[in-house]
């Protein structure tokens, strides 16, 4: 029987402006200095390509990986980590070289990077512990851990993506993807759902039905933390079984919801049901999915995995 390494970084090249690559040439370093082996971990940059087949062979020979990058690349991982249950068992972490973070930012790791620096964080996620932390999926497929929306906020996620594969976005750095951001926001403010329908069953099994026509966005959430930071919920637990949803009706809503939350327009669900139209602009932990998901969309309990925080 093959003995399992204790850490395999699996490292996106791009992320962070290319921090990637500068966190691959300092771990032999830095693992050496806290007495690792060379055969007790391993390093990797992603390949597109092969993503499925690497993040396999990592959780099959590892007793933790560590994903280097962004929300969009952790949410590939908890992907291959929903399809596959005999990889429940393996410890996930992650040093957050992404433009949002949100997922690092409630396990107190993004704050450790911007405060300490990338090779404190390294040194410091290798000796972390780790707690319960829920995945949910959609439509049976899609692995969810931060956040999934549908609207202007999605919208404004769509174009970015596109004006940055379009090279509109001049270099690659946090804070001028964060300016571009905002830059969206104006240009998309009017945008609104045409349609749809929002059906959730909240802890007790009650069912519920709301419309979705004429709103800016639909929310649902499974982590204290949105868009880069804000947090419309309030208090939410990451291993619950629940997620918290909201609609937001305007501007003015949307605004307050992400400076100071929502209070009790937050509703809770342990299933969810929406149907909107079939082009409609769709983000999932970030991540555009705009004409990816048939309806209805159907968000449910995938499962726990263990994470590394701080």
């Amino acid at each position: 029987m093959a003995i399992l390494r204790k850490f395999h970084f699996l490292i996106n090249p791009i992320s962070g402006g290319g921090q990637g690559k500068v966190v691959f040439n300092f771990l032999p370093e830095i693992m050496r200095s806290m007495a690792f082996g060379e055969q007790e971990w391993e390093r990797e940059f992603s390949i597109y390509e092969q993503f499925e087949e690497q993040v396999k062979d990592a959780l099959a020979n590892s007793k933790c990986v560590v994903v280097v990058g962004g929300d969009g690349t952790a949410a590939a991982v908890f992907d291959v980590l929903l399809q596959h249950e005999e990889f429940r068992h393996v410890k996930i972490g992650l040093i957050p070289l992404g433009t949002g973070n949100d997922l690092a930012r409630v396990l107190n790791l993004y704050s450790a990077l911007v405060d300490r620096g990338l090779l404190y964080i390294v040194r410091k996620l290798i000796v972390a512990p780790s707690k319960s932390f829920d995945l949910w999926k959609i439509n049976g497929k899609f692995a969810m851990a931060n956040y999934f929306s549908a609207g202007i906020d999605a919208r404004i996620a769509h174009d970015f993506n596109r004006d940055r594969k379009e090279g509109k976005i001049a270099g690659n750095s946090v804070i001028k993807n964060k300016l571009h951001y905002v830059k969206r926001f104006f240009a998309d403010r009017s945008y609104r759902l045409e349609t749809g329908d929002l059906h959730i069953t909240d802890k007790s099994g009650t069912k519920n039905s709301f419309t979705l026509a004429d709103y800016r966005t639909i929310i649902v959430g499974n982590i204290p933390s949105f868009a880069g930071g804000s947090n419309p919920f309030g208090k939410s637990d990451v291993a619950d079984g629940l997620l918290e949803v909201l609609r937001i009706k305007s501007i003015r809503s949307f605004l307050k919801a992400i400076s100071i939350g929502a209070g009790n327009s937050v509703m809770k669900a342990k299933e969810i049901e929406i149907h909107l139209k079939k082009d409609e602009f769709i983000q999932i932990d970030g991540e555009d999915f705009s004409g990816k998901l048939e309806m209805p969309i159907r968000i449910e309990f995938g499962g726990r995995v263990e994470m590394l925080h701080l």
